[in-house]
């Protein structure tokens, strides 16, 4: 009875030492979230298990049900942030820090927050672009743009939130011939991605792209694409009745969470002023909270007045956004 008791006991007391872990999966690169996890780690004790998923976090989560090791879900772009909540696989929010986090850039229902935001704006050559020459996403389908811009496909997240939110600012006749004319203005079939696009620019290919503005930092960085950064320059366009349109890198807690208190203090800390500053400067993108100074890069790109349009909104038009561009076969 004595080894019995004695075996009982030790893993009595090494509970509390296994549960103080979290279990995050996650879009993002293991990289640009990592510096993230270890100042958590350092300052609570609390272990986060990331694992990065790049395909199928939906079909993942599903299968796994109740039995699912997830606590968290970190993914960019309003499109992914509201698929999981559709799935079904996701659990509202409930903790005064998030009251940090602007009306604007979070669910309705609290199945989602923002965590940093980043900017869908406009590439332009220094040499055939003149300042001042891109000023509204409405201009994007003028002729006089014709055969010089060029885009990665626009079924793609990124510019089917882009034309969701030209959606909700103007209507579906409005946006299926605004699509119509940025089509008849691509210099090539929409392909690649956004770095592609600049160095098609760098190349002559074409003189204005859609882009999000933290692979300006990204291409800085790069000893190759240090080169197509530096022969563009940032240009943040607006909506004629808004502002400059914004997407988000957010969270979301699992249906599942077994993890649920530590989760709660891994997101309590994603919104304070220390987790802000490191997941913006890593990633070159904006804090979403009020008061954290952008990084000196960032910063450099200068400033603009984000459209103040509903996420959620722009989330529930996306399906209706989609339809629209394939209607046009925009990438055909």
């Amino acid at each position: 009875m004595r080894p019995l008791l004695l075996a009982s006991l030790m893993t009595a007391t090494a509970l509390p030492a296994l549960a103080q872990e979290v279990n995050v999966y996650s879009h993002r690169q293991p990289e640009l979230i990592q510096p993230l996890f270890d100042a958590f780690t350092a300052e609570t004790g609390i272990t986060v298990n990331s694992s990065f998923v790049d395909k199928g976090m939906v079909e993942r989560l599903q299968a796994e049900g109740a039995r699912s090791p997830a606590d968290l879900i970190l993914t960019v772009d309003v499109a992914r942030l509201g698929e999981v909540k559709d799935a079904g696989v996701t659990q509202p929010i409930e903790d005064e820090a998030l009251a940090a986090v602007p009306a604007a850039l979070h669910d309705d229902e609290n199945q989602w927050f923002a965590l940093t935001t980043r900017a869908r704006i406009v590439y332009a050559s220094k040499e055939r672009v003149a300042e001042g020459e891109v000023t509204t996403y409405e201009d994007l389908a003028d002729p006089k743009w014709r055969g010089r811009i060029c885009t990665r496909v626009f079924t793609h997240d990124y510019n089917v939130a882009l034309t969701a939110a030209h959606l909700a600012h103007h209507g579906e006749e409005a946006t299926r011939t605004w699509l119509e004319g940025i089509k008849a203005n691509l210099t090539r079939k929409p392909e690649g991605g956004d770095r592609d696009q600049v160095k098609a620019i760098w190349a002559g290919e074409c003189d204005i792209a859609l882009g999000n503005t933290y692979y300006m930092g990204q291409m800085l960085s790069d000893d190759e694409q240090k080169a197509w950064a530096d022969s563009v320059r940032i240009e943040f366009p607006t909506f004629q009745d808004g502002g400059t349109h914004v997407n988000v890198s957010g969270v979301a807690m699992t249906s599942a969470a077994p993890n649920r208190e530590n989760a709660l203090k891994l997101v309590e800390f994603l919104v304070s002023d220390e987790a802000q500053r490191i997941y913006a400067e890593t990633n070159h993108e904006f804090p979403v909270k009020e008061g954290v100074a952008r990084s000196e890069l960032v910063a450099s790109w200068g400033e603009f007045t984000a459209d103040d349009l509903a996420l959620s909104e722009i989330s529930d038009l996306r399906p209706q956004a989609l339809d629209l561009i394939e209607q046009v076969n925009f990438d055909g």
